[in-house]
């Protein structure tokens, strides 16, 4: 079966296609077994070294360690949080700024995971300087929770290559502490119409963390891994992918809005 086709209609024009393809670990696959790097998904999984390194993290702190953040408020608190559990600083942040973002570094949509690897190093005595890099302890660490081919992500540190049968399993060894923080607080990870946040709202007991490029990761309360990818790297077709395969049926159709929010099209799966 080839990739779910998502089409942008105006003025019922289809004005762009984009190809998603899918993955679950109850053998699904629609479209290719493509190869696309876990980029922001992994977040979960790299945060398993800070709740193996303290036993009273509260629950925003690990949410903001799975982040990929907006700089609001509420972000930036839990992520000054971390920094102070790590006695850190901004400055001590490897992620580097954002442009248009507060904060220096600290508004980075990485920095709650950069003060979550802070706060990992001081717990284990081990050098602050050069964390993001290979061969620092921390990323040795890492580095065998997440098998693949290594590139730099975006904010400095590695990222792994896999398959998307593989992708969709990413989330399946997520701890239950980190879930749960997650699903408390669904806001802190990106933003309130993000697609991890809206499908956990929309589904309980479910995980989810998407990725840049057009990557989603999720997880079922029965344990059921999905990813799902846009072939040309576009957000936009996400949603509907989600929705038509996961049955949430405010994903299904998503307006397509002028500067007046006038609704001029949608953005939909081509059935």
């Amino acid at each position: 079966m080839g990739p779910l086709r998502v089409v942008v209609r105006r003025g019922g024009v289809v004005e762009a296609t984009h190809r998603v393809h899918v993955a679950s670990t109850d053998g699904l696959l629609i479209g290719d077994d493509i190869v696309s790097f876990l980029r922001s998904s992994a977040k979960p999984i790299q945060a398993i070294p800070l709740i193996e390194a303290y036993d009273d993290l509260d629950d925003d702190e690990i949410a903001i360690a799975c982040a990929s953040h907006r700089a609001d408020p509420a972000q930036l608190a839990a992520a000054r949080k971390l920094l102070a559990r790590a006695r850190a600083t901004v400055d001590d942040l490897e992620c580097g700024p954002q442009e248009g973002r507060p904060d220096g570094r600290l508004g980075h949509n990485c920095s709650g995971k950069h003060a979550g690897f802070l706060a990992v190093c001081a717990a284990h005595g081990w050098p602050f300087a050069g964390y993001r890099l290979a061969d620092h302890p921390l990323q040795r660490r890492l580095r065998a929770l997440l098998p693949g081919d290594a590139a730099t992500d975006g904010c400095g540190i590695p990222t792994y290559a896999q398959p998307l049968t593989e992708q969709a399993a990413l989330l399946l060894p997520t701890p239950e502490r980190i879930a749960d923080a997650m699903r408390a607080f669904p806001a802190l990870l990106g933003h309130s119409d993000g697609d991890d946040t809206r499908l956990m709202q929309a589904l309980p007991g479910w995980i989810a963390k998407v990725g840049a490029e057009g990557l989603l990761c999720a997880r079922s309360p029965e344990g059921v891994g999905w990813a799902f990818k846009v072939e040309d790297g576009s957000f936009r077709g996400l949603r509907p992918a989600v929705g038509a395969m996961l049955g949430v049926a405010d994903f299904a159709v998503v307006a397509v809005e002028n500067s007046r929010d006038e609704r001029v099209g949608e953005v939909q799966t081509d059935s």
